[in-house]
């Protein structure tokens, strides 16, 4: 077997509810802004009992796609266009042949194109119409966000999209890096992409009962759920010895990745399968429960979930855990579902890279049933050699990456 590579990150990029861009995210979440305000976007939302979301706010398609091209692009590929272009940018690679055969697309989403559903439900069940647009099929397929970064981008290794809820942007991400690792791409454009705030998105929703209505606090004594959110973010991975060899600007090394299944419940977190996650990914990347500092939870703000990754990080790190800085990103950007991982992914690699721990924000005192250090309410400069990206979804799929300094 020959030796494994090793891969690193030179590029990112992201369309959030607090900015367009990767730079202007990060510097939002940093400074402890929310994201999280009156849903806009969908329909008839008169009628909804929840009235909060995290929306990207003021995003204009046609600044950066001609006018006829939108009629085959959903919200959910228009966002992970802007964000791997981006993030190939920062990147400075030019994907031409045959560089171009060698590159992965590996987009996580939970739930594709969810407004041209809503638009063409609508069209068919209340105006009575009886055509739909002819491509609204490649529109709303789930592949389409990968489909549409690689033809967008010119790339033309092995692209697909990977749907597991909540997980599947870190899912994405981390079979990228295999893929990297192990010699079948050289480079990888990945992440996630969400656009899922629609009336009826946000109504079956509504019925699980698991929203907050009106923030999101993570790991917080009153937390009262979750808060649906949306967007992008995308990375460019390369082997150390290709970006060193460019001359490249190393963002972080990602250095291990772990998965497991529940195998128990659809929708209640085991804190058994999260803990063998977070185990897989340090055993993947040598690294001991010491050798980490801070750790991006999967953080949703229910009851449920927190409680049980707090007791997961409990099982993984014993006396350790009081020690790690735990955050939740989601309390600024809301959950984005399938996109949620490669947000998080963004925060990760910067955390690392400036050494800065994003906050919890919403904070309003410890939880008995969460008793470590949730960074609360406002960021904290503090070393970090190695860190951790969280990832559980409902239908027990967890997947966690861990991401090392690069000096």
């Amino acid at each position: 077997m020959s030796e494994l590579r090793r891969v690193v990150v030179t590029g990112l990029g992201a369309v959030s509810p607090l900015g367009h861009t990767a730079r202007s995210t990060w510097a939002e979440l940093k400074a402890g802004v929310s994201g999280i305000g009156p849903i806009t976007l969908a329909a008839d939302r008169e009628a909804l009992s929840q009235k909060v979301a995290a929306e990207v706010k003021d995003f204009d398609p046609l600044k950066h796609f001609e006018e006829r091209r939108l009629s085959t692009l959903d919200r959910v590929s228009q966002f992970a266009m802007v964000a791997a272009r981006e993030a190939i940018a920062q990147s400075g690679i030019v994907f031409d042949m045959p560089r171009s055969l060698r590159t992965a697309t590996i987009v996580g989403t939970g739930t594709g194109g969810q407004t041209t559903v809503d638009e063409s439900y609508r069209r068919v069940y209340l105006e009575n119409k009886q055509r739909v647009f002819p491509l609204t099929i490649p529109k709303l397929m789930v592949n389409a966000p990968a489909s549409q970064v690689s033809m967008d981008c010119g790339l033309r290794g092995p692209a697909f999209v990977v749907a597991s809820a909540c997980a599947s942007a870190t899912h994405a991400i981390g079979l990228a890096f295999q893929m990297v690792r192990g010699g079948v791409a050289d480079y990888a454009v990945t992440g996630g992409s969400e656009a899922c705030i629609t009336f009826g998105v946000v109504r079956c929703w509504e019925a699980m009962r698991v929203m907050a209505p009106d923030t999101a606090r993570p790991f917080s004594k009153d937390r009262k759920g979750l808060i649906l959110g949306e967007g992008a973010a995308m990375l460019v991975l390369e082997t150390l010895e290709s970006a060193q060899a460019r001359g490249a600007t190393i963002l972080a090394e990602i250095v291990g990745f772990g998965m497991s299944a529940d195998a128990g419940d659809i929708t209640a977190p085991d804190q058994g399968g999260m803990a063998r996650a977070i185990e897989g990914a340090l055993a993947d990347a040598k690294l001991a429960p010491q050798d980490i500092q801070y750790i991006n939870a999967h953080g949703t703000g229910t009851a449920a979930n927190d409680e049980t990754e707090t007791q997961a990080l409990h099982q993984v790190f014993g006396g350790h855990a009081r020690k790690l800085a735990v955050s939740s990103t989601k309390s600024m950007i809301g959950h984005a579902l399938g996109a949620a991982g490669a947000l998080e992914m963004v925060a990760t690699v910067m955390a690392v890279r400036e050494g800065v721990a994003p906050p919890t924000v919403n904070f309003l005192g410890p939880d008995p049933a969460c008793d470590l250090d949730y960074v609360p309410n406002e960021a904290r400069k503090m070393p970090i050699e190695a860190a951790l990206s969280n990832s559980f979804a409902f239908g027990g799929l967890n997947a966690v990456l861990a991401v090392r300094k690069f000096a």
